[in-house]
């Protein structure tokens, strides 16, 4: 399911996975926001939030993170207040990220992978990532601010090679 919408005032972006067999590396996934500014909507973001961070404001926070994939449900949980986000942003891209300490692994790898965005209790946007199989990291959506200052979604699910790292330089960059 995908729906362009606007008027978004809080969303939630959710991720699970399944672990990794027995003795193998952990799967890490984690979910990457990044902020840009309304005079710069593209190329190096203001901020980003990711593991053992938030957002200076506290408009951007990952509620919930694994190393491991084990749990019931949504392994990694974050939560973005557009409503309360400054003027001086208007571009907001999402993606997920396979940590690849233990050697390259994508997301074809990896068991029962899902991505969810939620505004409320309605579904925007609902993945598995099998689109982008042979991928390391992933955008998952996009959130722009209109001139009226209206928050607007854009499901945007795009496959990347790289490690957490280089993906933020790049995940916010021009498609095309």
């Amino acid at each position: 399911m995908s729906t362009p919408k606007k008027d978004i005032e809080k969303v939630e972006v959710r991720v699970k996975w399944d672990p990794s067999a027995y003795g193998e590396p952990a799967n890490d996934l984690d979910i990457i926001a990044a902020t840009y500014e309304t005079a710069a909507p593209y190329g190096a973001p203001a901020y980003l939030v990711h593991f053992d961070s938030r957002s200076p404001d506290g408009t951007i926070t990952l509620n919930r993170d694994s190393r491991t994939g084990q749990g019931f449900g949504f392994d990694e949980v974050m939560t973005i207040e557009l409503g309360r986000l400054s003027d001086a942003y208007s571009r907001v891209v999402v993606g997920v990220a396979i940590q690849q300490r233990d050697g390259r692994k994508t997301f074809g790898q990896i068991e029962q992978t899902a991505v969810q965005i939620r505004e409320g209790y309605t579904d925007l946007s609902e993945d598995d990532f099998s689109g982008v199989h042979a991928a390391t990291a992933a955008v998952v959506a996009e959130f722009t601010r209109d001139t009226t200052g209206a928050w607007g979604f854009h499901a945007a699910v795009r496959g990347f090679d790289g490690d957490p790292d280089s993906f933020a330089t790049v995940m916010g960059n021009r498609v095309g």
